[in-house]
C-alpha cells in the first residue's frame, strides 16, 4: 500500500496520564485547529450531575463554545465526539458508543449522532471525556491522540486520497508499528463528496484483526461529515494499546460481569429465533416492514412492492454476508450485528474491478437507497452503501432526497435540462449512482442533490418554476432533515415520534409503528402522548451512558411477553440501572434514569430554540408523513381511507371522486395529528408553543439560569 505522503507537525501536547476513575476521566479534551491550541478542561461534578455524558456533555460543551447567530460553518462551531461513563465496559454488548455533536449545515441547530468504532472508548482510556475539535485549519491536517505515550498532535497532511476507506487504511498503517498495532488504531475521517454537500457523514474505524482491515462505522446524520471538511481536517486518529476487562474502574466490577453474562446467555439461547442479529444484522426489518406495507417505496409513496423480495434479508444473508465471524463493532458485543460483505467486488464507477469490505447494508440503507428510489438490487444496494460510505454521504439523507428529486422528475416539476441531462426515473441505478459520483468529483445535479430536499424545493421552485405546495406536501424533510426509513402515515404515534424529535425525524427517538399500528396498544391520545414521553426519553439515556440501543430490545428475554409493559423490555431497562451503578458507583433506579435523560433532552429543545428554531411550527410535517397526497397513493389503500371515512367520519364514500374524498381524509389527519401536538407538549411540561416552562425546567433540575434565560425570552 502507498505510504501517507507527508506529515509534518504543526503542535505537539503532552499530558499526565491518570486512570479512569468509575467511570470518568473527570477532563475533556479541547483543540483548536485554527491557532494550534490543545488544552484540557475539568469535568464538574454540576456537569456530570446536570449532562451524565455523551450527548449531555456534547450539547453542554457545544453551547458555551458557540453563540445564537453561530452558523455550521463558522470557526466556532465544534464537532465534541464523547463516549459517556459506561461506555468501553467489554462485558455487556453494545458498550462501546459514541454520540457526536454538532451544529448541522442541514438543519441550523444541534445535531447528534450514535457511532460505533474503536474510536470513543480508545479516546476515554486515552484520558479524556470528550474530544472538543474547533476552528479551521489553513491547510489539512490529522489530530492525533497518543494514548499511551500521552501526547496530542496537530500534524499537516498531504495524502493521495480523499476517499475515506483508504484514508482509513493508510492512517492505519502509518501509525502502527506492525500487523498486530493495527488493532490498538481507529480514525475519524469523511470522504470526497462531504465538502460539496450537506449530508456529509463521519467513518469511525476499527481494525478487524481476523479480515487485515479497517471496517468503519458511520456517524451518518445531519452533515457532521461536512463540518469536518469544512475545518479542513483530513482526520482523527487514536492510539491506545492496553484494552482489558476494567479500564473504567467501576464501583462493582463482578456486578457488571454478572449482568453481561446474563444478556450473553440471551443472545446466544435466543437471537436465531428471534431478530437474527447475528445472520444479517438490522436489514432483517426489510421483510418484515414490507410484509406490514410500512417500507417506504418511491418517495414514501407506498408501503411494499412486489418486487421487494429481492432484497430480503435471506438474500443479503445467502449470497453476500460473511457468517460464522464475530462482527461486533466493540469488544464482547456478543449481538454481533455489523454485518460485512467480504470481497465485494465493485461493477461500475472509479473503482470498478476493486474488491472491497462493505459494512452492511444496515436496514436504514438498504430501504433509503433500495425501496425508497424504487431500486431492488442487492449488487446495487452493496455498491450504493460502499461508495457512499467512502465518499462520505448519509445513506439515509441520500435515499430520501434522492427519491424526492425523482418524484419531482418523473410528475414534470424538473426536466432532463434542469438535471444536466440526467433521467432522474424511479428504479435507475444508473442514475442513482451518477448522483454520488457527481457529489465526489463536487459538480452537476448531485451537489444539488447532496444539499438535501430543503435546499431542492427552494431551487426548485424559485429556479425552474416547480409548484411549492405540492413540494412541501411530498418532500420528506423536517427542520431541514430527511426522514429516516420507516412509513409513517398510517401511525399517529409514529407521525409524532419523527415531527416532535428534537434534531429532525430520526427513529433513534421514538419507533412506535408496532406499539400503535400493529398491536393498538396505544388507542388515546393520552397513551399516545405518555408513549412519545416515554420512548424519546428513555432512549436519550444509551447516548448518555455509551449505549448501543440494539441489546436493549433487539433481543428480548424469554418472558418478556408477560410483563405488564413488554414494550419497555423492563429486564433490559433493569440491566442499565444496574450497569450504571455498578461503574459509577451513583445509585440510581428507573425514575432517576429518566431523569438524567429528561434533564439533557430538554436541554437540547432550548438550544434549539436559542438558534432560532425549536417551536411549534417547525414541528409541523410535510402531508405525507400524515397521509396520502396523491391520487394513486389513496388508491393504493382505498380500502383503508374509505374505510376510516366511514367509520371515523361517518362520511358515504359511495359516488365520491378520489380527490374529494383525499380532502376530507387530509383535514382529519391533519386535525388529529394537531391535537396529538397538545397532547405531547402537555405529557412533556412544555406550553401550547412547544417550549418547556420554567416550572418544568426547575422540577427536573435544569433549571440553569442560561437555560431559564433563553426560555423566558420565548
Amino acid at each position: 500500500m502507498d505510504k501517507v505522503l507527508t506529515l509534518n507537525q504543526l503542535k505537539k501536547y503532552r499530558y499526565e496520564k491518570k486512570p479512569i476513575e468509575r467511570g470518568y476521566n473527570d477532563r475533556t479534551l479541547y483543540v483548536n485547529v485554527s491557532d494550534q491550541r490543545i488544552e484540557e478542561k475539568k469535568v464538574s461534578e454540576e456537569m456530570k450531575e446536570k449532562f451524565t455524558g455523551g450527548k449531555g456533555f456534547g450539547l453542554k460543551l457545544l453551547w458555551d463554545a458557540t453563540k445564537p447567530e453561530t452558523k455550521w460553518n463558522d470557526p466556532e462551531n465544534e464537532i465534541i465526539i464523547s463516549p459517556g461513563p459506561v461506555a468501553g465496559i467489554t462485558q455487556y454488548p453494545g458498550s462501546g458508543k459514541s454520540l457526536v455533536v454538532s451544529l448541522s449545515p442541514a438543519t441550523n441547530v444541534p445535531i447528534d449522532s450514535n457511532v460505533g468504532g474503536y474510536f470513543g472508548p480508545y479516546m476515554k482510556f486515552s484520558g479524556f471525556d470528550a474530544l472538543e475539535l474547533q476552528g479551521k485549519a489553513e491547510k489539512e491536517v490529522v489530530v492525533y491522540i497518543d494514548g499511551n505515550e500521552g501526547t496530542v498532535s496537530i500534524d499537516e497532511i498531504e495524502i493521495d486520497t480523499d476517499d475515506a476507506h483508504l484514508i482509513s487504511e493508510k492512517l492505519t498503517e502509518h501509525y502502527a508499528k506492525n500487523e498486530d498495532d493495527k488493532r490498538h488504531i481507529s480514525v475519524v475521517t469523511t470522504g470526497s463528496a462531504a465538502e460539496h454537500i450537506y449530508m456529509g457523514i463521519l467513518n469511525f474505524s476499527f481494525y478487524d484483526v481476523r479480515r487485515k482491515v479497517p471496517r468503519m462505522k458511520q456517524a451518518g446524520r445531519g452533515g457532521i461529515g461536512s463540518v469536518l471538511a469544512d475545518k479542513n481536517v483530513k482526520a482523527l486518529v487514536v492510539k491506545f494499546e492496553g484494552t482489558k476487562g476494567d479500564l473504567n474502574n467501576s464501583y462493582d466490577y463482578d456486578k457488571v460481569s454478572r449482568t453481561g453474562i446474563k444478556i450473553h446467555r440471551e443472545i446466544n439461547k435466543l437471537d436465531d429465533k428471534q431478530f437474527r442479529m447475528r445472520q444479517v444484522g438490522t436489514a432483517n426489518i426489510i421483510d418484515t416492514m414490507d410484509q406490514y406495507d410500512l417500507l417506504p417505496v418511491m418517495n414514501f409513496q407506498y408501503g411494499s412492492h412486489p418486487d421487494v423480495k429481492k432484497i430480503y434479508s435471506n438474500v443479503f444473508r445467502d449470497n453476500y454476508l460473511t457468517q460464522g465471524i464475530p462482527d461486533g463493532c466493540w469488544y464482547g458485543c456478543s449481538l454481533a450485528c455489523a454485518k460485512t460483505a467480504d470481497h465485494f467486488e465493485i461493477k461500475t464507477g472509479p473503482y470498478k474491478g476493486s474488491k472491497v469490505t462493505v459494512d452492511g447494508p444496515e436496514y436504514e440503507t438498504a430501504a433509503g437507497v433500495g425501496s425508497n428510489l424504487g431500486i431492488f438490487d442487492p449488487q446495487y444496494v452493496l455498491e450504493c452503501n460502499f461508495y457512499c460510505d467512502t465518499y462520505g454521504i448519509d445513506t439515509i439523507s441520500f435515499g430520501t432526497a434522492g427519491a424526492f428529486a425523482m418524484e419531482c422528475y418523473e410528475r414534470g416539476l424538473i426536466t432532463k435540462e434542469h438535471t444536466g441531462g440526467l433521467e432522474l426515473n424511479f428504479g435507475s441505478a444508473v442514475v442513482a449512482l451518477e448522483l454520488l459520483h457527481q457529489m465526489s468529483r463536487g459538480e452537476g445535479f448531485g451537489v444539488l442533490v447532496g444539499k438535501g430536499v430543503r435546499r431542492m424545493k427552494k431551487h426548485f421552485a424559485e429556479h425552474f418554476g416547480a409548484d411549492p405546495k405540492l413540494m412541501q406536501d411530498i418532500g420528506m424533510e423536517l427542520k431541514g432533515l430527511e426522514y429516516s426509513e420507516y412509513m409513517p402515515k398510517e401511525s399517529l404515534a409514529q407521525q409524532g415520534g419523527y415531527a416532535l424529535a428534537n434534531k429532525g425525524p430520526q427513529h433513534d427517538e421514538a419507533w412506535l409503528i408496532f406499539m400503535d399500528l400493529v398491536n393498538n396498544q396505544l388507542p388515546s391520545f393520552e397513551d399516545k402522548a405518555e408513549a412519545l414521553h416515554y420512548f424519546p426519553i428513555f432512549r436519550t439515556w444509551f447516548g448518555l451512558a455509551g449505549f448501543c440501543k440494539l441489546p436493549w430490545n433487539d433481543i428480548m428475554p424469554e418472558n418478556n411477553k408477560y410483563q405488564e409493559e413488554p414494550a419497555k423490555i423492563p429486564e433490559h431497562v433493569e440491566n442499565y440501572v444496574n450497569l450504571f451503578t455498578a461503574v459509577t458507583g451513583k445509585e440510581i433506579d428507573n425514575k432517576e434514569l429518566m431523569l438524567q435523560s429528561e434533564r439533557v433532552y430538554n436541554f437540547q429543545r432550548v438550544f434549539n430554540l436559542r438558534q432560532g428554531y425549536g417551536k411549534r411550527e417547525d414541528d409541523m410535517p410535510p402531508y405525507r408523513s400524515l397521509g396520502p397526497v396523491t391520487v394513486e397513493e389513496y388508491e393504493s389503500r382505498t380500502e383503508r381511507y374509505d374505510g376510516q371515512l366511514k367509520e371515523l367520519l361517518d362520511i358515504d364514500p359511495e359516488g365520491m371522486s378520489t380527490e374529494e374524498k383525499m380532502a376530507k381524509v387530509r383535514e382529519y389527519r391533519e386535525k388529529q395529528y394537531e391535537t396529538l401536538v397538545d397532547a405531547v407538549y402537555k405529557r412533556r411540561g412544555w406550553n401550547e408553543e412547544g417550549v418547556p416552562t420554567a416550572e418544568h425546567l426547575q422540577e427536573i433540575g435544569m433549571d440553569l439560569p442560561e437555560v431559564l434565560a433563553v426560555v423566558n425570552k420565548k
